[in-house]
């Protein structure tokens, strides 16, 4: 009985250990969460899409993903659908501060646009510069997406959003006030818009 007993309690711990190894070699599931806070910037003619998702995995895992690339996508929709779509470009990543003499916050260069890798114990918050170059917005409803590509021709990871851009945000835009402040935010938390239907869940300026 005792011999019966020290097998099965061997082969339990085996086989524990083998589901264990299993599930060590899987393939990291990531998730992409992104947050409540976009910035827009217009300089010149060029318009500056700032956004600083968390990119982690839901499961223990020896493995890492590869990130190589990064994408952002604005398409017009509704009474601005034959407006021009605007090409962005991931220029580099950012870090923010707080400028306590201007009480504004401010950005300064962090990383150049490289690929970046993610664990279980090495979750990711990069703060991605996009730059669409010779682009005006127009006032209206912009369906988005933030694409992040992997290594290996796997499938890219997506997550969309809604961009909404009033008559209001864009002169403030384009005629900041003070002139120095260039840089709006655009939040899709507000309580103020929860009750909007369609649009209750989308980014809008928080002075709106």
């Amino acid at each position: 009985m005792h011999k019966w007993s020290a097998t099965a309690a061997a082969v339990v711990a085996l086989a524990i250990s083998l589901y264990n190894f299993a599930q060590l070699q899987r393939q990291p599931n990531i998730d992409i969460a992104l947050p409540h806070l976009f910035r827009l910037e217009k300089l010149g003619s060029d318009v500056r899409f700032y956004v600083q998702p968390t990119v982690s995995t839901k499961i223990k895992s020896e493995n890492v993903e590869v990130f190589r690339d990064a994408r952002i996508q604005l398409t017009p929709t509704g009474t601005i659908l034959r407006s021009k779509r605007p090409t962005f470009y991931w220029r580099e990543s950012v870090a923010w501060y707080y400028d306590p003499t201007t009480d504004t916050v401010n950005n300064h260069w962090s990383s150049d646009p490289a690929p970046f890798i993610v664990s279980q114990d090495k979750p990711q918050q990069p703060s991605f510069e996009f730059r669409a170059d010779n682009w005006t917005y127009r006032a209206g409803r912009y369906e988005g997406s933030l694409e992040l590509l992997r290594s290996g021709d796997r499938t890219p990871l997506t997550k969309r959003f809604c961009l909404i851009i009033s008559e209001a945000a864009v002169n403030e835009l384009q005629n900041p006030q003070p002139p120095d402040q260039t840089i709006r935010f655009f939040r899709n938390d507000l309580p103020k818009f929860a009750s909007s239907g369609s649009s209750s869940g989308c980014y809008r300026r928080d002075t709106d």
